[in-house]
């Protein structure tokens, strides 16, 4: 069961409430708090109603309280009303004269305040600016000193600036000290290394000047001492003598570069500890310096056609640019190392070879090559004195003497070409005594010949012709230019002479020899021919002169010979040139044969010899001895001639146009060989008559009856081993044909003797060829 309510009577009520004392006269506030415990007791026992009647029953009894109080006790209290009336208006005036005066004491105050706080701040600023004065006065020494930096940095005196007492202290106090002075070191360096830009040209200019000048002095030097003759500049025998006269190109009456600026600029970064920013500044300018070098130059180059003009300022800045480092590396000990500069060295040196790479392949002259030969020269002597490497550039100058090598080959090609083309085979003319000096100076003779020629009376003709003469005087043009590339050259030698000796042996053979032999071979005019043998002669002997001639020029003592193979060339040719001199000889003597009129069955010989005979022998000899030709070769130019007059008689007698011969046409013959024989055994001729000696050996066996003997095979090797069975052969079965007009038993039996010899010897003839052919 639920707990029962309790139940509050109304005397519990009233006696509650008037316990309650709602207004506590010693606050302020009301006691309401008091009501809660009752309030909550009757809201839970639902006695609200009752609670609220005696409530009010309460409330009014205490109003019939006060108004019987008051009712008791009414004039003192309107009295008291008025009084307190009065007393309230005498109060606010006074609050008010109150509020008058406190207002005016605030104003007071404030002023007051305000005063005392300024006399407070005025004391406070007072005592600061007297700390202040104080440490302005302490300071003073502190700023004159960086007054005094200040000054030294503006005149330049950056180490004293940095030798100033308490320097240490102000940099770490001050870092915009510190950033002034570098920025003003690192602008004195900028200004130094833009002076040197400009300066390197003349610098180099310098540089390259005392190379040549010191190269002519050497030179000099070299002709009269043969023993310095192998000696190059930048031996050692040279840079002794040198060294007693020595040009610094940094320090003298035109030019001075003053390095102090860099020198300073290096001590102010080390006492900063910033050295390694500053060798990486300026190894960045210098290789901008460098580029902007190549580029301004390679632009020019570009814009002007002649290599040469643009190559020597080129090459002027690079020697400037590279003397400058190497004097910074010899003095600034590890503020440049020889890898940087090395580095710079390697890209310029490529760059330079670009430029002389594409200069040259669009200007293929002579003499271009020959300058920038010279300028590449100058600039690699120069500067191996400062120890650069310049293997890379000699191996340049070999290549561009290859290439100039070739250059020379096709320009002296076509004048060699032309030389051969225009001649005319005839000898030379020299009408004065200027031109056959010129002309003798020119050609290539030995000591002995050359004086013969000088005696020659005037106007006269030189052996050989006009060829002759313009082939030397190019190949002395020629190997002129050769060595103009190969002066001061040092490298391997034997390269390049065996370059100079290919390209002699192809103008010579190529260019002379095989356009020579092309002529030859439309050439039928004899004397024509007799010059071209002549002029043969004159170019084999110049091809042995001309080998002794280059072992002298070679400029260093080397083993080994140089040899033309173009002697062998024109030996050749010699030989061909002596064929077709014989061959246009025969066919000469061919068309007087094919004039000769023999009769080969006459009635009597004759006691004389052919009528076309008679000016044979002279006209052969007055043409082979007219020939400025050696004695061998007018030997075998006879000797091929009486062949070839042999082989024609030979082929009267056996060949298909003759089909009968009597005896009396064989004396015939025979004395037309006796004649011949007789010519060329004259006094002062060779003796050639042994080119006769088979056809006069086959007309005697016939004429003396000696067939019979050659039918026996030992008598034939023993006495005409000489004769060919078959030409024998051919020669009896046509005079086998002959049918004598006296018909006497003698000269039938003589008819029967020779048909039975021809069948003899047709019978021998097959048994040979049987017996050859078996074996």
């Amino acid at each position: 069961m639920p707990p029962r309510r309790i139940q509050f009577t109304q005397a519990d009520i009233d006696a509650q409430l008037q316990q309650i004392h709602l207004l506590d006269a010693s606050s302020n506030n009301e006691n309401l708090e008091s009501l809660v415990p009752l309030l909550k007791t009757v809201h839970d026992n639902h006695q609200v109603e009752a609670f609220l009647r005696t409530t009010q029953g309460l409330v009014d009894s205490k109003e019939k309280e006060i108004e019987t109080i008051c009712g008791n006790n009414y004039q003192d209290f309107v009295s008291s009303v008025s009084t307190l009336l009065t007393v309230r208006s005498y109060t606010e005036n006074l609050r008010e004269r109150i509020q008058t005066l406190d207002t005016s004491v605030s104003a007071v105050g404030n002023s007051f305040a305000a005063k005392k706080k300024a006399v407070l701040q005025s004391k406070k600023t007072a005592a600061n600016l007297d700390e202040a004065i104080d440490t302005l006065q302490a300071c003073l020494r502190v700023l004159d000193l960086v007054n005094r930096v200040g000054d030294m940095i503006k005149e330049g005196r950056y180490w004293s600036a940095l030798k100033t007492p308490f320097f240490t202290y102000l940099l770490s106090s001050l870092p915009s000290l510190r950033g002034q002075i570098k920025d003003a070191v690192t602008a004195s360096t900028k200004s130094w290394l833009f002076e040197i830009r400009n300066i390197s040209g003349q610098v180099g200019q310098l540089a390259l000047d005392a190379m040549k000048t010191r190269a002519r002095r050497w030179k000099a030097k070299r002709e009269k001492e043969p023993l310095l003759r192998l000696s190059l500049v930048g031996s050692a025998v040279e840079m002794v003598t040198n060294e007693k006269v020595e040009f610094n190109v940094l320090d003298n009456d035109q030019i001075h570069v003053d390095f102090k600026p860099l020198y300073q600029c290096i001590h102010i970064y080390t006492a900063l500890d910033a050295i390694q920013e500053l060798q990486r500044t300026y190894q960045a300018d210098r290789k901008a310096q460098a580029l902007l070098i190549l580029s301004d130059r390679m632009s020019t180059a570009s814009a002007n056609k002649n290599l040469a003009t643009t190559l020597l300022p080129l090459t002027e800045d690079i020697v400037g640019f590279f003397i400058v480092e190497s004097e910074v590396l010899r003095t600034t000990q590890s503020f440049r190392s020889h890898r940087e500069v090395d580095e710079l060295w390697d890209s310029v040196v490529a760059k330079l070879m670009e430029v002389l790479h594409n200069g040259l392949r669009e200007d293929g002259d002579v003499e271009t090559f020959l300058s920038c030969k010279e300028i590449i020269l100058s600039f690699i002597q120069t500067l191996e004195g400062y120890s650069y490497d310049t293997n890379r550039l000699r191996a340049l100058i070999f290549i561009l003497f290859e290439n100039y090598s070739g250059l020379l080959d096709r320009t002296f090609s076509a004048q060699f070409k032309k030389a051969v083309n225009d001649d005319d085979n005839l000898p030379m003319e020299v009408k004065t005594k200027e031109d056959l000096d010129r002309a003798l100076m020119s050609c290539w003779l030995q000591g002995q010949k050359a004086e013969e020629l000088q005696k020659i009376p005037l106007p006269g003709v030189l052996p050989f012709s006009q060829v002759f003469y313009s082939c030397c005087a190019f190949m002395r043009q020629f190997v002129d230019k050769f060595y103009q590339f190969v002066e001061g050259v040092s490298h391997q030698h034997r390269d390049i002479d065996e370059l100079l000796r290919k390209a002699l042996d192809q103008l010579l053979t190529k260019h002379v020899s095989e356009n020579i032999a092309h002529h030859l071979s439309s050439t039928r005019n004899v004397s024509q021919v007799a010059q071209v043998l002549t002029n043969i002669e004159y170019f084999q002997e110049t091809c042995t002169i001309l080998e002794e001639q280059l072992m002298k020029l070679r400029a260093t003592q080397r083993g080994g010979s140089i040899r033309l193979m173009s002697y062998a060339s024109f030996a050749s040719l010699h030989s061909q040139a002596v064929a077709h001199l014989i061959s246009v000889l025969n066919n000469k003597l061919t068309d007087i044969f094919e004039t000769a009129e023999y009769d080969w069955t006459p009635n009597q010989p004759e006691t004389t010899p052919s009528m076309y005979l008679w000016d044979t022998p002279n006209w052969l000899m007055t043409v082979v001895d007219g020939m400025s030709v050696p004695e061998e070769v007018k030997e075998e130019v006879y000797r091929g001639a009486l062949n070839h007059i042999a082989e024609s008689l030979m082929n009267f007698l056996v060949g298909p146009d003759v089909k009968i011969v009597n005896d009396d046409g064989l004396s015939n013959l025979a004395t037309d060989i006796e004649f011949l024989e007789d010519q060329f055994q004259r006094p002062g001729k060779p003796d050639l008559t042994g080119v006769f000696k088979e056809i006069r050996t086959t007309v005697a066996i016939v004429t003396k009856e000696d067939v019979a003997s050659y039918l026996i095979p030992a008598k034939r090797q023993q006495l005409y081993s000489n004769v060919q069975p078959r030409k024998l052969g051919s020669l009896l079965e046509k005079m086998a044909r002959f049918t004598p007009k006296n018909r006497s038993v003698a000269e039938l039996q003589k008819v029967e003797r020779r048909r039975q010899e021809a069948q003899a010897m047709s019978r021998m003839i097959v048994a040979h060829r049987i017996e050859t052919g078996q074996r």
